[in-house]
């Protein structure tokens, strides 16, 4: 039904301009001769491009609404909810507009769904890996590290020198094992909270990358569900390692904040900004993971760009990631 009913609002618009013509041509007094005289040949081009005008701008009004589906479809991004085209007017055009802003609620709700169920997967992988890490790699460290204690005690000079650095060096690959499992399930979360939990990552990540961390953190933060908290310690941990691995940052500024009864989670440093820079993954992934839990992630920069004698100086980036009301704890 749309595109016959489309096909026709083309014919209907060459038909005025054909219509127009012909209608020149009957009442203007012009006639033409054979062979076809200058002046003649003259006026009939002129005609053939005033009717090539009218037409071109009488189609660019007729499909207007398909060349605006045809710009948000090349720019929609699912992990940006809400973009959609207003629906003027009636008739099928409208419809096709309606229909299309229909399909991408759809297709949001979809990715959303999906998103969440990977990341749900991913989480109850990290906790059996973290588990494993701790109950087995842990402690058979645990285990070899206390061997080698008792056999540095009972052997020789010559050979306790060896077995004490071969101690030494089991017990930093047992302290790399607990920051890994710490990484991949954070056990602060669930015991002491959001706030600590993240106290603990800006320390950690201050410690092995040598960076100077400034945290800010409300002491009245509004209760969050487990689902929630993850969320923003997944993300302040993710914002973290950008601005480790990608920014070339010497400052990074942690906040927590309370915002109109949500929470808003902010990670600034000073490094080279993000720029036009594509997305990568690890972006990404803190948008889906916005989703998850109907919040908002914007990425700016951290402050205006200035200027010095040897050129422009970094802006910096802003990771903001603003939490709704958040929902009551179970």
């Amino acid at each position: 039904m749309t595109s016959v009913s489309l096909y026709w609002r083309i014919f209907g618009l060459n038909a005025v301009v054909l219509g127009m013509a012909t209608a020149l041509l009957l009442w203007a007094p012009v006639t033409v001769s054979v062979p076809v005289l200058l002046t003649e040949a003259v006026i009939l081009v002129g005609g053939l491009v005033v009717m090539l005008v009218a037409n071109a701008a009488l189609l660019r009004i007729g499909l207007a609404p398909l060349d605006r589906v045809t710009r948000l479809m090349t720019t929609v991004d699912l992990l940006r909810p809400g973009q959609r085209l207003p629906v003027r007017g009636g008739g099928e055009v409208a419809e096709l507009v309606s229909t299309f802003n229909a399909m991408l609620e759809r297709l949001e709700g979809e990715r959303a769904a999906s998103s969440a169920r990977a990341l749900l997967a991913q989480e109850s992988e990290r906790r059996r890996i973290a588990q494993e890490l701790h109950d087995e790699v842990g402690q058979s460290m645990t285990a070899v590290l206390l061997a080698l204690e008792r056999a540095a005690d009972e052997a020789p000079d010559p050979l306790r020198a060896d077995l004490r650095q071969v101690q030494e060096i089991t017990r930093e690959s047992l302290d790399e094992v607990r920051r890994l499992v710490r990484r991949l399930r954070p056990g602060v979360l669930d015991d002491l909270g959001l706030v600590s939990a993240v106290t603990s990552l800006a320390t950690e990540f201050a410690t092995h990358t040598g960076l100077r961390v400034r945290r800010s953190f409300d002491a009245d933060l509004p209760a969050l569900d487990r689902e929630t908290e993850l969320v923003i310690y997944r993300v302040a941990q993710e914002g973290l390692t950008n601005a480790a691995r990608h920014a070339e940052a010497q400052n990074v500024e942690v906040s927590l904040r309370g915002d109109g009864g949500g929470v808003v989670l902010e990670v600034s440093d000073d490094g080279r900004g993000i720029g036009a820079a594509q997305e990568g993954a690890g972006i990404r992934g803190m948008r889906e993971r916005a989703l998850l839990v109907g919040a908002t992630l914007d990425i700016v920069p951290a402050a205006p760009a200035g200027t010095t004698p040897a050129g422009t100086t970094p802006a910096g980036t802003r990771i903001r990631l603003t939490v709704p009301v958040p929902r009551k704890q179970s």
